[in-house]
């Protein structure tokens, strides 16, 4: 065996598909560094499963898949073929030549295959390892590996030695069978725990096995019932829907009738409607006719009307007047105005040339002015200069003066509100010290009240302690008054009788003589209560009642009312004087354990003739060996006679358990209400002695509190008082310091007087002199009068500018007005001449409008007489129309009321159909019969088999196990058909199965069913033990 080709598509490097070609002897793979060698064994490694992505050199398993260069894409997947040439046979398999393959897809799929079919990895690496290659062999020897095998330690070299030697892969194989045979130790014990799991469901399936046995024959009965009261009324149904058939052809006769008198009332009056439309045209061609003429007569008259009155106004219109101007007139002024306008130019520019001389004398004046004006606003500032320095020192001196006088008014001042500060400090702090006095006698008062409070308050926790522990004593008891209530409920639920008895005791109110319930009536001793009930079997569910006339006729109402069945005590029986064994310290007789009342004691006395109480079955025996003439029953309820035992373990309670229990129920229940009384009694003393607490605790803490306001408000006080003699203690130091302040600003202002006298008195020494103002005054009144005149020449100028725009384009207009005037008068005589000859086209107008008026006047009455026919023949079809209309509305209304019966008709029959369908779909549901079946089978002309089910006392009795035997036997010849026997028959069998209960159909299969699985999961449960016991023999013997 040997290598033969290997071919790379997509693999790393390999971007194309690359194939080489090898031959026997290649042992390796040499090459400069970078040209593929790693590559190369990277790909034989990962064809034959190689799973580590470290292993080949990457990262992840899809870096195997050219990634792409600059040049070329990446490729989306990544595959190696190998062939290996097995002639050798080395392969186990039938080729002589193998090609495996790999394919990697770049979302992480993976795929395998061996000649070109797909397979597994599993498959592939079983493949090669039975050759001596594969991921985990060494045939592929990569770099670094040959230094790991050299400095190998001996279990290594071991491990290469057996792979060489093909050890390895039978020691991988005896490892992967010992971990399977470790798991199997799981499913071993799973599969056991799954077998008793099925032994302990063996027992209860096959008590509802025999329950569902039971069941089929009533359901058996109930479907038999239920199958002949639906084929009655798929009869009934039957009968009705063919009586509304043969109902149905008379009705639809009728209608047919009621449809051709309507057809034909239709057609005449689609005549009539016919007739009218014709008619329509030639009314509408009238009217219109009509109208057009009126309508041009009309126009023809307005027309007329309007000729006239334009040759009235043509006749009645005056001559145009000419108002304007003459144009020569206009044309000579238009010659003056232009002359005008040209002296008043010439004016204009002399005015300016004024103009600009006046400018030039105002700037000279007013350069003068304005030198002259600066030279003595010098002088008048210097002088000003001076008599300011003297007003100053005048202002300084004043102010000095002042400020000494008003720092002698402010020490006065001061030194009267320095008393005032003063003698309020004093007076703050003799009411501090009176009220300092005063709180201390309320501190004192306070701490009896605070023991006060304090003493109520303790005893308010006390009680508040003492209420919460006992208002959960009270929910407690509320809770067990609750729960026994509601036990006592259930107890009473569970004693309530769903059979014959049950119903007798539901007409005790109506039915006398009846006196309660056996298990009711019975006071049991305690602990007596199962022994007593197997004592008196079927009499401890029984109904006690006064006689044996009332039995018999409580057993005819269960009979007329198919009730059920009831067994019955009878009171006042006769008494039986016989003397009963001693029994000697082994127990004691039932009798005495039971109270009973008086009428019923003979009875009871008669149902438990003979009959102990004993402790066990070991007493029981023992009694019965000693005196054989007793029945032995336990107190577990296992009774023990000489040729009759009934026990076993506890079954449902009887009657007479239930009412002792129901009795201690109600005991408990009216000592827990007793309980709540109680502790609501206690809670309402105690709430009543918290309030009375709570007052004074309430009472306490008010005087604790106007205690406190008090102590507040004297606190509030003494620090008013306090703050007071400190405000006034501080404004006193102020003033002091204020008035040192005042005194040394006096005695500064003094020594500052006396230097600003003295020069005061240099200044007023000094002599003051006025500038002359006379040149000013005379250059103001030259640049005055400069102004004057440039305003002057401003004003000539712009009054000659008005002028020359006011008459500039005046002698064009004047030209333009005598042109218009020349046009507008020979339009004047052109209208003229238009109105005219508009005055005889209108005249000619109006003489031919009523040669056309008189011939259209007789047109229009032609057309008038013309319409009044059409309308007259028109009105005559619409009444006869309408006539028939009306017969065609009765018509409907008969038609409809015939349709709505045959509806109505129609709709019940749709309903007995549906009724129908519903009974076919019941029949199919429920017994899976078509109808036809159904009412051949079972309808109301068949004859019904009568079938008896034995209840479980005759069962018992006649000892019988078949439950089908019994229900095939039929004793009686079958009866006809009654509906009420056949839906008393289903109630019962619906009783029946009530009382049965829940029911599994499916019982009796799945217990069958489970038995062959309990009997097949055993047999294969021992196989599985056996075949691992031989496989650990075998890996024993190899190992060995």
């Amino acid at each position: 065996m040997h290598l033969k080709t290997l071919t790379l598509r997509g693999f790393k490097s390999f971007a194309s598909s690359t194939t080489l070609q090898l031959e026997p002897g290649i042992t390796c793979v040499v090459g400069p560094n970078g040209s593929g060698k790693s590559n190369v064994v990277d790909a034989l490694a990962w064809v034959m499963g190689e799973q580590g992505a470290k292993s080949l050199r990457g990262g992840k398993m899809e870096d195997v898949i050219f990634a792409g260069t600059s040049g070329r894409p990446p490729l989306g997947r990544a595959e190696v073929l190998l062939t290996v040439d097995n002639t050798d046979g080395a392969l186990p398999i039938d080729y002589s030549e193998v090609t495996i393959s790999r394919t990697m897809f770049r979302n992480g799929g993976s795929e395998y295959a061996i000649n070109g079919q797909t397979c597994r990895l599993l498959d592939l690496q079983e493949l090669l390892s039975d050759s001596g290659i594969g991921r985990e062999m060494h045939v592929i020897v990569g770099q670094g590996q040959l230094d790991a095998i050299l400095h190998a330690s001996p279990e290594g070299r071991r491990g290469f030695i057996e792979e060489a030697a093909g050890v390895l892969k039978h020691r991988k194989r005896k490892e992967k069978a010992m971990r399977k045979l470790d798991a199997t130790d799981g499913n071993l014990t799973r599969l056991s725990d799954l077998l008793t799991e099925i032994r302990r469901q063996l027992k209860p399936l096959g008590r509802q096995a025999e329950v569902a046995q039971r069941a089929s024959l009533v359901q058996m009965q109930a479907r038999d019932a239920r199958a002949r009261l639906l084929a009655d009324d798929v009869v009934r149904v039957r009968g009705s829907l063919e009586r509304e058939l043969a109902d149905e052809v008379a009705l639809k006769q009728r209608r047919e009738a009621a449809e051709r008198g309507l057809a034909g009332a239709r057609q005449v009056e689609a005549e009539l409607e016919e007739r009218l439309r014709a008619d329509a045209p030639r009314l509408a061609e009238a009217q219109e006719t009509w109208f057009a003429l009126s309508g041009l007569r009309e126009r023809i008259r307005g027309t007329a009307s309007l000729a006239a009155e334009r040759v009235r106004n043509a006749a009645d219109e005056p001559l145009e007047e000419r108002r304007g101007q003459e144009p020569d007139e206009l044309e000579a002024q238009a010659v003056r105005a232009r002359a005008d306008e040209t002296a008043i130019a010439v004016e204009v520019e002399q005015l300016r040339e004024d103009l600009a001389r006046a400018v030039d004398v105002r700037r000279e004046a007013e350069v003068a002015h304005q030198a002259e004006e600066r030279r003595v606003a010098a002088l008048v500032r210097a002088a000003a200069d001076r008599r300011e320095g003297l007003a100053r020192l005048l202002g300084q001196v004043n102010a000095v003066k002042s400020r000494a006088g008003a720092a002698g008014e402010e020490i006065g001042r001061l030194s009267e509100s320095l008393a005032q500060a003063v003698a309020r400090a004093d007076r703050a702090r003799r009411d501090f010290t009176s009220l300092e006095t005063r709180i201390a006698g309320l501190d004192a008062g306070e701490r009896g009240l605070d023991s006060e409070h304090e003493g109520a308050a303790s005893l308010l926790d006390d009680i508040d302690g003492r209420l919460a522990k006992l208002r959960e004593e009270a929910q407690e008891a509320e809770r067990d008054r609750a729960a026994l209530a509601a036990r006592k409920e259930a107890l009473e639920i569970g004693l309530a009788r769903k059979d014959g008895a049950g119903a007798l005791l539901a007409v005790s109110d109506e039915m006398s003589g009846l006196l309660g319930s056996v298990a009711a009536l019975l006071s049991v001793r305690p602990g007596y209560e199962a022994a007593v009930a197997a004592a008196l079997g079927s009499a401890a569910d029984a109904v006690a009642v006064n006689g044996q006339g009332v039995a018999l006729a409580a057993i005819q109402h269960l009979k007329s009312a198919d009730l059920g069945r009831a067994g019955m005590v009878l009171s006042d029986a006769p008494i039986e004087v016989v003397d009963w064994p001693v029994l000697a310290g082994a127990g004691e007789y039932a009798v005495d354990v039971v109270d009973a009342p008086v009428e019923l004691q003979p009875a009871l006395r008669r149902l438990l003739f003979k009959t102990a109480v004993v402790d066990d079955l070991e007493q029981a025996e023992a009694l019965v060996q000693q005196l054989p003439d007793v029945v032995a029953v336990t107190r577990d309820g296992d009774l023990v006679g000489t040729h009759f035992v009934a026990g076993g373990s506890a079954s449902q309670p009887s009657l007479i358990e239930v009412q002792a229990a129901v009795d201690d129920a109600t005991q408990a229940l009216a000592d827990a209400a007793a309980a709540c009384e109680r502790l609501r009694f206690e809670l309402s003393a105690l709430e009543n002695e918290r309030s009375e607490v709570q007052s004074r605790v309430d009472v306490t803490l008010a005087k604790l509190h106007e205690s406190d306001a008090a102590m507040a408000a004297v606190a509030e006080e003494l620090g008013q008082f306090g703050s007071i003699a400190r405000n006034a203690k501080g404004e006193a130091d102020r003033i002091r310091e204020a008035i040192a302040a005042a005194e040394q600003a006096r005695d500064r202002d003094a020594a500052g007087l006396a230097e600003l006298d003295a020069r005061l008195s240099a200044a007023r020494e000094s002599p003051d002199s006025e500038p002359d103002t006379a040149e000013l005054e005379l250059l103001a009144e030259v640049a005055s009068t400069a102004r004057a005149a440039e305003t002057e020449s401003r004003l000539a100028l712009r009054t000659a500018e008005e002028r020359g725009r006011a008459q500039h384009g005046r002698a064009d207009s004047l030209l333009r007005a005598a042109q218009h005037e020349r046009t507008t008068r020979q339009q004047a005589i052109l209208r003229r001449g238009r109105r005219i000859q508009q005055a005889r086209v209108a005249d000619a107008v109006g003489k031919g409008a009523r040669v056309v008026l008189a011939s259209l006047e007789r047109s229009l009455a032609a057309a008038s007489r013309r319409r009044t026919e059409v309308t007259e023949s028109r009105a005559e079809g619409e009444h006869r129309l309408v006539a028939a209309r009306a017969g065609l509305r009765e018509l409907e209304v008969e038609l409809a009321a015939l349709t709505d019966t045959v509806h109505r008709d129609e709709m019940l029959r749709t309903e007995h159909r549906m009724r129908m369908e519903q009974l076919e779909q019941r029949s199919l549901d429920e017994l899976g019969l078509d109808l036809d079946a159904l009412v051949t089978d079972y309808g109301p002309d068949q004859l019904v088999p009568v079938l008896r089910i034995p209840d479980d006392d005759q069962r018992q009795a006649q000892g019988q196990v078949d439950d089908d035997a019994a229900a095939q036997g039929s004793d009686s010849a079958p009866v006809p058909f009654d509906r009420d026997e056949q839906q008393k028959k289903f109630r019962s069998a619906e009783r029946a199965l009530a009382q049965l209960g829940r029911i599994n159909p499916l019982a009796l299969e799945e217990f069958s069913a489970m038995e062959e699985r309990h009997r097949y999961l055993t047999e294969q449960l021992e196989d599985l033990k056996k075949t691992r016991r031989d496989l650990l023999d075998i890996v024993r013997e190899v190992d060995e």
